[in-house]
């Protein structure tokens, strides 16, 4: 029996698309067996549209029309079979195609017995996972796993579809965030070797950014430069997501800003090739201060991100331009942002990275040729709202907190376990900031999740709590 296996884009609810996603397909290849991935609408970020009569019965007229199509070869759209003009949905996952017997679910079983094993399920992306997953497979019959591509708000669907022979060894493997059909020969082993951290996360934030604006309509976006890591990360995977042209990039000094803040800036657009303008907030500061007190306070501070944030919004609103917030995971954790300030945005590519991951990838981004200014890698990291003012005074160092964030938050091991590596007294007052600024994240905006548990999703602490 030839297999063929497609890696296809999805959207959520977009019925007509999915339905051209697949038919583009069917109607190029030569096979006995055409493997889609999911297309439901629980499987493709649905949520409670799966409650929606519409909803459902346009789904179900997708595989109507698919079955009328009438291909000289199977289709299954995960588990669902496409045969002879029929559809069919197994009760026990059996299928019999070209007298071989094909078993069908949405996880491994090395105990079936069957001729062709498919997993079909569309598999979010979290880093440091892809090659464990694939590993994990120790077939024992021809198997295949296939995965649509597309986001499902801040889940992203990466592909990765692969295959392996009966001895587990891979004989298929598909990059991740790329539409692609391949014919699968179970005679033809590969070697398997997965992308390096760096350029998954790569692939899947601008993958993010790209599908996010061709699903909402959204063309170009803005953001602040303020000449930190940060924003510049921010705009150079964003310029890889949409184009340069598409990306406008706010300089707003302050009174407080450093020369770097905006000279950095400026080196980093026009390596990225990006337009800038120039929006000094001091004297809009000066003119809500005039008639009132200056205490230097943390008042004053939250003033001049709000003014930033108004400022960032106007051109979103009078230009159409998404605003794609900038927070990192480690500020997210320790409420370091301002609400309404540089909070503000519809977007975030990076706020699942924590401030180390930050710099891994700027630094990978940089590896063929400087794109981030080396000075603004260098610089200490600093939100320019008092004189002289660093993160540091603050935080504690990031390689420090980072790595209690990710313990605590990623792999959620038990403070005992962190106590044996950390001291007792810094990791209960990162645990205690990291509950107290839920009410912080509660109101953030929609980001890209690259950990299993993420702020966007996986992790749900409560907000009204006594206990830290």
């Amino acid at each position: 029996m030839r297999v063929s296996l497609a890696q296809v884009k999805y959207r959520t609810a977009d019925f007509a698309y999915n339905y051209n996603s697949i038919v583009s397909v069917a109607e190029t290849v030569d096979t006995d067996l055409l493997i889609f991935p999911q297309v439901g609408l629980e499987d493709i970020g649905g949520k409670d549209m799966v409650y929606d009569e519409r909803c459902n019965a346009e789904q179900s007229d997708l595989y109507k029309k698919l079955a009328e199509k009438h291909f000289p070869f199977a289709i299954l759209v995960g588990d669902v079979l496409i045969k002879d003009g029929e559809i069919s949905l197994s009760v026990d996952g059996f299928y019999e195609v070209c007298g071989e017997k094909v078993f069908v679910a949405d996880f491994y079983n090395d105990e079936v017995e069957c001729d062709l094993y498919v997993l079909a399920k569309n598999r979010y992306f979290t880093m440091n996972s892809y090659e464990e997953f694939v590993n994990s497979i120790q077939s024992k019959t021809k198997f295949v796993y296939v995965s649509a591509i597309g986001i499902a708000d801040c889940d992203v669907y990466a592909g990765g579809s692969f295959a392996k022979n009966a001895c587990g060894v891979p004989v298929l493997l598909m990059p991740m965030c790329e539409k692609l059909t391949q014919n699968v020969d179970f005679e033809n082993t590969v070697n398997f070797e997965a992308p390096v951290m760096e350029q998954q996360v790569l692939d899947v934030t601008t993958f993010a950014l790209k599908e996010y604006c061709a699903c909402t309509g959204l063309k170009k976006v803005v953001l602040g430069l303020s000449g930190g890591i940060d924003s510049a990360l921010t705009a150079a995977l964003a310029v890889k997501a949409i184009g340069a042209d598409k990306v406008l990039g706010v300089l707003m000094p302050s009174m407080f800003s450093s020369e770097g803040s905006v000279t950095d800036s400026l080196e980093l657009a026009q390596n990225l090739g990006i337009e800038t303008v120039k929006e000094p907030i001091t004297p809009l500061f000066d003119a809500f201060m005039k008639d009132r007190e200056r205490l230097h306070d943390l008042a004053e501070e939250n003033l001049q991100a709000r003014l930033r944030a108004l400022i960032l919004m106007f051109y979103s609103n009078r230009e159409g331009r998404l605003l794609l917030s900038t927070g990192n995971k480690s500020e997210s954790s320790m409420g370091f942002g301002t609400l309404y300030g540089d909070l503000a945005g519809g977007f975030n590519m990076i706020c699942d990275l924590t401030k180390t991951n930050v710099y891994k990838l700027s630094n990978y981004i940089n590896k063929d040729g400087e794109i981030i200014p080396q000075a603004i890698i260098n610089k200490a990291p600093s939100a320019e709202l008092h004189p002289n003012q660093k993160d540091q005074d603050r935080l504690p160092e990031y390689a420090v907190l980072d790595d209690i964030i990710e313990m605590y938050v990623e792999q959620n091991l038990p403070q005992e376990e962190i106590y044996k590596k950390y001291d007792k007294s810094l990791v209960d007052e990162t645990i205690k900031k990291i509950y107290r600024m839920q009410f912080k994240r509660h109101q953030g905006c929609l980001g890209v999740r690259l950990t299993e548990r993420s702020f966007c999703k996986g992790v749900d602490m409560p907000v009204v709590q006594r206990y830290y």
